[in-house]
C-alpha cells in the first residue's frame, strides 16, 4: 500500500484552527494542549511568571506536568502527560546546537518525573508553528497521528492504522505523506516510537528531520526513562509538524548582530580546533571510546572493569572508516558541530529486516559503551545492528546496554539459566543472544518480556521467582531511582558517583560529568570542593534544557586559550556566549550568576515534584555499590595494586597478610562512608536538609517560594 492509499484510509477525528502569529523575543506566549480521550484541542497562555520562574524547555514541561497530574498519577494513567518544549533560544540558526527540545513525562521505570533532551527539527518547527510547548494527555481508542500544520494554522487528530510502527519506515511514510513535494520534505518533522516501545518499559522517541543531501529521513532520540512507552500506551503512532520556510530571524530577537558575532566566533573555533581536540565532525561522540578506555572509565562487563584489550576493534579509529565523511551531519540548521555521524548502506543480518540495507544513526559513545563493551561485545557489525534495532524499535540504547550487561552477569553467576532465558546463552560477549533478545522485546515474547522491565524490576523478579541473592543483585544492578546507569565507570571519582546518584531523574550524565576534574586532574580534592562542583555543574547543565540547547558546543570544542583561564572547566568564553545570546534573544539583562539561579529554581522545583510523588529524599539518592567500588574478589584483584595502595595511603590500613575478601570489605566500608559524607556536603551547599529536602529559606532566597511548593516541603522540615 502506498502513502496515498494509507492517507485515504485515515479518519479525521478532530480538527482545530488557530491564528498564525510571529514569535516575540523567543516566545509565542502560548502552549498547545491536546487530550486524546475526549479530543479536546486548546491553547493555553504563557504567563510572565511562567517565563520568569520556568524559562522554557524542561521548565515549561515540569510546570505543565505538575498542573496536569496528581501525586499518585501512574505512568499508564490517561492523566499522565507527555510535554515537548524547545525553549526561548531554540531554533536560532546563527549559533551551533540550538535545535534541542525537552520531553517530560512520568516514567514507567522510575515513577518519577523524567526529562529527556533530543535534537531533530520537531522542537524548532513546533515553535515556528506557533507554540512554546505541546502538552499531550489522555488515551486514544485507536492508533492516531497528530498533525500540526504551521503553514495553514491547522491541527488534526487522525485515526491511522495502516502505517508502520517501527520508526525507520514510519518517518519516511509520513514525511512523504504530508510534504507537498520533494522540496517540501525538509519542512516536515515526525516524532515516533517503535514496536518495542509497546512491549517494554524502556521505550524511547525518535525525532526526525529530512536530510536533503542523502534524500532520506534521519532521527535523534529522546531516550531516557520510557517516554516512548508512554507514547505508545496513549495509542499515539506519530506526531507530525509542518513548518514554513525557515528565515534568519524566526525568533524575532532583540539583538541579532550580537548572536551572529558569537556564532561566527564559535564557527571559527570549530574550523580551526575540532580536528586537534575532539574530531566531532569526523567521529562525533565516538571519539570518547578510546579516551575512556585509556583512563579505565569505559564500562566493561556490567561496569565491573574500566578497560579491555579488544577495544581497538570498536573504537573511533575503526568507526571513522565506517562513518560517512564529507556530508553535513547537523541535527539542526546552522550547527557547526556536525556530529550526527551515520553508517550508510549497512546490511542487516538478523530480524524482520534481514538483508535490507539501512542507515545506522551512530553509534554515539553511549551506545558503543552500552551495547558494546559493557556487554563484552567488541564486534562493530553487531554493535551497529543493535544500534539500528534499538532505534527503529524504540528502545533506549543506554538502558538496553546496562540491562543486558546485568542479565549477563546474573547468567554467568548462575542466578538465572537457560531454562529461564528460554534457551538464550546470555554470557558476556554473546552478540547473537543479545540480538535475539532485542527481537523478542520488539515482539513482546519470551525472555524479552522480562528484559523489557528494566534492571530494578528484574532484580525484584529474580529474587522472588528464582531465589537469587538480593544483596548481590543490589550491588551489581546498575540503576538508581529505577533508571539504568549512563556508560561511565565512576569508581575512582566520588564526585561522579554523586553526579549520577544525586540526580533528580536518575543516573544520566547530562547533569554532571566530573570524572576528569575529580579523578584525573585532581581539581576538587575536598568534600566542599566536590559539593561546589555538584552544585554548579548540574545547575549549569540544567540551563541547556531550559533553553533548547545542546551541551556539546559548550565544551567538546574549547577556545585555544581556555586552559589559561581561571576556571577552565566552565569554559568561560562559551559561558559568556550563552549569557549574551539569551539577553540578545529576550531583551533581558542577566549575568552568569542569574543564569545559575534560573536553573536552580527549576532544579529545586523538580526535586519537590519528586517529593510530592513520594520520593526526593536521601534514601532515594543511594547508589549500587558497583558504582563505587569492587563488589567481587575477581573485581578487586583485577586492580589489586591500585586498591592495595589506596588502602595503605588513603584508608590507613596495611593490606599485607589480608585476604582479598577482607580487603573488599575494608574498601567498601571506607567508600560507603565517603559517599554519605558527600551527600551531607552537597545537600548543605544546595540549601537542603540532611534528608535532601529544600529548605523554605533557600526557596525564598532563589525566589521559588511558591505556595504549592512550601506546602509540599513543610511536613519534612523537622528532619535534622
Amino acid at each position: 500500500m502506498n502513502v496515498k492509499e494509507m492517507k485515504a484510509k485515515h479518519e479525521l477525528l478532530r480538527e482545530y484552527s488557530y491564528d498564525l502569529s510571529e514569535l516575540e523575543r523567543g516566545y509565542n506566549n502560548r502552549t498547545l494542549y491536546i487530550n486524546l480521550s475526549d479530543k479536546t484541542i486548546k491553547e493555553k497562555p504563557v504567563t510572565e511568571q511562567m517565563k520568569e520562574k520556568f524559562i522554557g524547555g524542561k521548565g515549561f514541561g515540569l510546570r505543565l506536568l505538575w498542573d496536569g497530574t496528581k501525586p499518585d498519577t501512574k505512568w499508564d494513567d490517561p492523566e499522565n502527560e507527555i510535554i515537548i518544549s524547545p525553549g526561548p533560544i531554540a531554533g536560532i540558526t546563527q549559533y551551533s546546537g540550538t535545535g534541542k527540545s525537552l520531553v517530560v513525562s512520568i516514567s514507567p521505570t522510575t515513577n518519577l518525573v523524567i526529562d529527556s533532551n533530543v535534537g531533530g527539527y520537531f522542537g524548532p518547527f513546533l515553535k515556528f508553528s506557533g507554540f512554546d510547548a505541546l502538552e499531550l494527555q489522555g488515551k486514544a481508542e485507536d492508533d492516531v497521528i497528530l498533525i500540526i500544520d504551521g503553514t495553514t494554522g491547522t491541527i488534526s487528530i487522525e485515526k491511522a492504522t495502516e502505517e508502520a510502527v517501527d520508526s525507520h519506515i514510519l518517518v519516511e511514510q509520513l514525511t512523504e505523506m504530508y510534504a507537498d513535494d520533494e522540496k517540501d520534505k525538509r519542512n516536515i518533522s515526525v516524532v515516533s516510537a517503535g514496536s518495542a516501545a509497546e512491549n517494554t518499559l524502556i521505550g524511547m522517541l525518535n525525532f526526525s528531520w529530512y536530510d536533503v543531501k542523502r534524500k532520506e529521513c534521519r532521527i535523534k532520540q529522546a531516550g531516557r526513562g520510557g517516554i516512548g512507552t508512554v507514547f505508545r500506551n496513549k495509542n499515539i503512532k506519530a506526531l507530525v509538524v509542518k513548518s514554513g520556510k525557515i528565515k534568519p530571524n524566526m525568533n524575532n530577537v532583540v539583538d541579532l548582530p550580537a548572536i551572529m558575532e558569537r556564532g561566527k566566533r564559535f564557527a571559527k573555533e570549530m574550523r580551526e580546533l575540532d580536528d586537534e581536540q575532539s574530531q566531532m565532525k569526523q567521529v562525533g561522540t565516538a571519539h570518547l571510546i578510546e579516551i575512556m578506555n585509556d583512563y579505565d572509565l569505559l564500562p566493561v562487563h556490567n561496569f565491573k572493569y574500566g578497560s579491555h584489550k579488544d577495544v581497538s576493534k570498536m573504537d573511533s579509529k575503526v568507526l571513522k572508516t565506517r562513518f560517512t565523511q564529507g556530508k553535513p551531519d547537523g541535527c539542526w540548521l546552522g550547527c557547526m558541530m556536525s556530529c550526527c555521524k551515520t553508517v550508510e548502506n549497512f546490511e542487516l543480518k538478523t530480524g524482520p529486516y534481514k538483508g535490507q540495507k539501512v542507515t545506522v544513526e551512530g553509534p554515539e559513545y553511549e551506545t558503543a559503551g552500552g551495547v558494546g563493551s559493557n556487554c563484552g561485545i567488541f564486534d562493530v557489525d553487531a554493535i551497529l545492528e543493535l544500534n539500528f534495532y534499538c532505534d527503529t524499535y524504540g528502545i533506549d540504547t543506554i538502558s538496553f546496554g546496562t540491562l543486558v550487561a546485568f542479565i549477563m552477569e546474573c547468567f554467568e553467576n548462575r542466578m538465572i539459566n537457560e531454562d529461564i532465558t528460554g534457551g538464550l546463552k546470555m554470557n558476556f560477549g554473546n552478540a547473537a543472544a543479545s540480538l535475539e533478545l532485542i527481537h523478542q522485546m520488539a515482539k513482546g515474547e519470551g525472555f524479552g518480556l522480562v528484559a523489557g522491565l528494566g534492571v530494578r524490576k528484574m532484580k525484584e523478579k529474580f529474587v522472588k521467582d528464582y531465589g537469587a541473592d538480593p544483596d548481590f543483585l543490589q550491588d551489581i544492578g546498575m540503576e538508581n531511582k529505577g533508571l539504568e546507569y549512563s556508560q561511565y565507570v565512576a569508581k575512582e571519582s566520588l564526585a561522579q558517583q554523586g553526579g549520577f546518584a544525586m540526580t533528580n531523574k536518575g543516573p544520566q550524565h547530562d547533569e554532571a560529568w566530573l570524572i576528569f576534574m575529580d579523578m584525573v586532574n585532581k581539581q576538587i580534592p575536598t568534600f566542599e570542593d566536590k559539593a561546589e562542583a555538584l552544585h554548579y555543574f548540574p545547575m549549569f547543565r540544567t540551563w541547556f534544557g531550559l533553553m533548547g540547547l545542546c551541551k556539546l558546543p559548550w565544551n567538546d570544542v574549547e577556545p585555544a586559550d581556555n586552559a589559561e583561564t581561571d576556571e577552565p572547566a566552565k569554559v568561560p568564553e562559551h559561558l559568556d556566549n550563552y549569557v549574551t545570546i539569551f539577553n540578545a534573544v529576550t531583551g533581558k539583562n542577566i549575568d552568569k550568576h542569574e543564569l545559575i539561579r534560573q536553573s536552580e529554581r527549576v532544579y529545586n522545583f523538580q526535586r519537590i515534584f519528586n517529593l510530592r510523588r513520594g520520593y526526593g529524599k536521601r534514601k532515594h539518592d543511594a547508589q549500587p555499590y558497583r558504582a563505587a567500588g569492587p563488589v567481587t574478589v575477581e573485581e578487586y584483584e583485577s586492580r589489586q595494586d591500585r586498591y592495595d595502595q589506596q588502602m595503605k595511603e588513603i584508608i590507613g590500613i596495611d593490606p599485607e597478610g589480608k585476604s582479598t575478601a577482607e580487603k573488599v570489605k575494608i574498601t567498601r566500608k571506607h567508600r560507603e562512608e565517603a559517599y554519605e559524607k558527600l551527600l551531607d556536603a552537597v545537600y548543605k551547599r544546595r540549601g537542603w536538609t540532611r534528608n535532601g529536602i529544600p529548605k523554605v529559606e533557600h526557596l525564598k532566597e532563589i525566589k521559588m517560594d511558591l505556595p504549592e511548593l512550601i506546602k509540599v516541603v513543610k511536613p519534612y522540615l523537622d528532619y535534622s
